[in-house]
């Protein structure tokens, strides 16, 4: 998706899919489903819209099979929304950021933690030779 036209296209069907999730499909197996991203193909003839879905591993599965369910719904929703000359295809795509972000965190609490440990073991260290082992131009060499 390149330019500012194809980025306003994919905030106007983000907002469309969004709000038919929240309000117009009626699916029991819809979880709390939540559209984060969507990306056209250069011809914008294809919208994956990305998503995240609160909940197990049950909630994942039966929201997935709900949305490819409401997918052609979806899609008469974005023709009647955005006034484009072809409807691209819908494709919805689990988004794997929050998995990612939970590992992400969970490497920068090791490190927060390594760094306290070479944080607490610097308080009592002291120098391994001198304190300032460089030669000054402002002492003598003893010559």
């Amino acid at each position: 998706m390149t330019g500012p036209g194809a980025q306003k296209v994919a905030e106007q069907i983000k907002f469309i899919a969004a709000e038919m999730l929240s309000r117009r499909i009626q699916d029991p197996r819809l979880g709390f489903v939540t559209i984060t991203d969507v990306r056209l193909s250069k011809d914008w003839q294809a919208a994956e819209i990305f998503y995240t879905v609160l909940g197990d591993q049950s909630a994942h599965e039966d929201s997935a099979l709900a949305l490819e369910a409401a997918k052609g719904q979806v899609r008469s929703a974005v023709a009647r929304g955005v006034k484009m000359k072809f409807t691209p295809s819908i494709t919805f795509v689990a988004d794997s950021l929050p998995e990612s972000s939970d590992e992400f965190e969970a490497l920068l609490d090791a490190v927060r933690k390594s760094d306290a440990e070479i944080a607490a073991k610097a308080v009592d260290a002291g120098f391994a030779g001198e304190s300032d082992p460089y030669r000054h131009d402002d002492e003598d060499d003893g010559d």
